[in-house]
């Protein structure tokens, strides 16, 4: 059922924006028509006159009903009131009834029936005058729907007299021009509704796969040293040697040792400030033990997002991982040393203007990195064991959060055409292979492709993937 809901649903929207297109159009060539030509055209003036005529009419038996309710609720207003004064003189009479006398000795059951029963009539009093106030407020609504109705009357009226006078040339020129381009908005009318097929279609069938076929893209030839990752967690917790300093974002600031301290660090790196600013790493919290501490203790989890996991990554010397900075959620480094950032361009390669990336982040050791992913960080660990086979896996672009530099990089065409056209998947997923580790998140914090449609986000996600963001 939801599926049938969202297919009406585009196919109204697809609807409606032919409608659009084509008015436009009508208009744009209509008003070219009418600037070449001026000739009157008084036929069409009495046809405006009748639709307004009908108008009229359905206006005055609005007011007529108006009329008719006015009329029922002042009636209404009028019965209320009459059991207001008949509630009144009930509550007034057994009010007189009440005695000292028999409340003490006479009669106090009757007494007490008699309070109880004024007590009845003044909460039917006061439902009846709550009854008579939301009455009044009816009768004031309809009054001003009366008045409204009465002004649109009178702007109607003025309009009618005004086409009387008037000869009007829209639905001339209008006609005019369908005539005239009929067969072109035809064509693009066509080219709406089915050229995004024919458009994906060629992308994923013609240009998808000569791609493919392009040499993958390696940044090392090889790794002495792998990193070592931790598995991710909601909360982690780094202990800071005397002689460390971490720089973490302030939301994953969980909790931390008294015998740390702390201060700002408004950008990661001064070399790439608009990357630090585009990505998120600024105004970063400096934390390390102070002179006289040992050693002190961090915990971290994300403040503002539940499902987002951490994940401690250890590159010693001569280590590296190429990482996206956006998924970067801190950092530790020996005091002193700065953290080691190459940036690797790839100006001159298909993959990089059909990806959109042509920059690429090499993180390189010795430091600690933390990593965030959606629902945890996983690592694929790709031909580890000697003699074992050179593998090759293939993850959503979306969820790529970084991999080792030996691997072999590439776009591969999505696995399925009707996965791509429904906006489900993106036309390229990333293919990894080698001997490395490449690094994902469990589920794509992107969403569905459709999301890319929107053309502000999707252009600012462009933007942040050309410099490797």
């Amino acid at each position: 059922m939801l599926s049938v809901l969202k297919f009406i649903r585009w196919i109204f929207q697809k609807m409606a924006a032919a409608l659009l297109m084509v008015v436009l159009s009508l208009a744009a060539f209509g008003l070219w028509i009418f600037l070449k030509d001026n000739v009157d055209f008084d036929l069409h003036r009495h046809e405006v006159i009748r639709a307004m005529t009908g108008e009229r009419t359905h206006v005055h038996q609005a007011i007529v009903d108006v009329d008719k309710r006015l009329a029922g609720l002042f009636e209404s207003i009028a019965a209320e009131k009459a059991r207001l004064v008949q509630t009144d003189k009930v509550i007034a009479k057994l009010k007189d009834l009440e005695s000292t006398w028999d409340r003490l000795i006479g009669n106090p059951e009757q007494q007490d029936a008699n309070a109880k029963q004024i007590l009845r009539m003044e909460e039917l009093r006061k439902a009846v005058q709550e009854k008579i106030n939301g009455l009044h407020q009816q009768y004031t609504r309809a009054t001003w729907e009366r008045d409204g109705l009465e002004i649109a009357l009178g702007r109607l009226e003025a309009k009618i007299v005004k086409v009387e006078q008037q000869r009007s040339k829209v639905l001339h020129y209008a006609m005019q021009a369908w005539v005239k381009i009929r067969w072109w908005l035809a064509g693009a009318l066509a080219m709406y509704f089915f050229g995004p097929t024919l458009g994906k279609s060629f992308m994923y069938y013609g240009l998808a796969p000569t791609i493919m076929r392009g040499r993958p893209l390696r940044l090392s030839p090889g790794m002495q040293v792998m990193p070592v990752l931790e598995r991710s967690k909601v909360s982690l917790a780094i202990s800071l040697a005397r002689e460390e300093r971490l720089w973490i974002r302030e939301r994953f600031l969980q909790a931390s040792d008294e015998g740390l301290l702390k201060n700002t660090r408004f950008l990661l790196d001064w070399k790439m400030p608009f990357t630090c600013l585009a990505s998120g790493l600024v105004e970063l919290l400096e934390l390390k033990p102070a002179a006289n501490e040992e050693q002190q203790s961090v915990t971290l989890s994300n403040q503002t997002n539940p499902h987002v996991e951490l994940s401690l990554i250890t590159l010693v010397e001569n280590g590296s991982l190429v990482l996206r900075p956006s998924f970067l959620a801190g950092a530790a480094v020996t005091s002193g040393q700065k953290l080691r950032i190459r940036r690797r361009w790839q100006l001159f390669r298909w993959q990089s203007w059909v990806t959109w990336q042509f920059r690429y982040f090499e993180f390189v050791g010795p430091c600690r990195l933390i990593v965030a992913g959606n629902r945890g960080v996983r690592a694929e660990q790709l031909g580890s064991s000697d003699g074992q086979k050179s593998t090759a896996r293939r993850t959503n672009q979306d969820a790529t959060i970084g991999f080792t530099p030996n691997l072999d990089y590439k776009p591969v065409r999505a696995e399925t055409f009707w996965s791509y056209y429904r906006g489900m998947n993106h036309l390229f997923d990333d293919l990894f292979a080698g001997k490395g580790i490449f690094l994902s998140q469990e589920i794509s914090s992107a969403g569905d492709a459709d999301r890319g449609r929107k053309f502000w986000a999707g252009l600012w996600s462009s933007l942040l993937k050309v410099f490797g963001l």
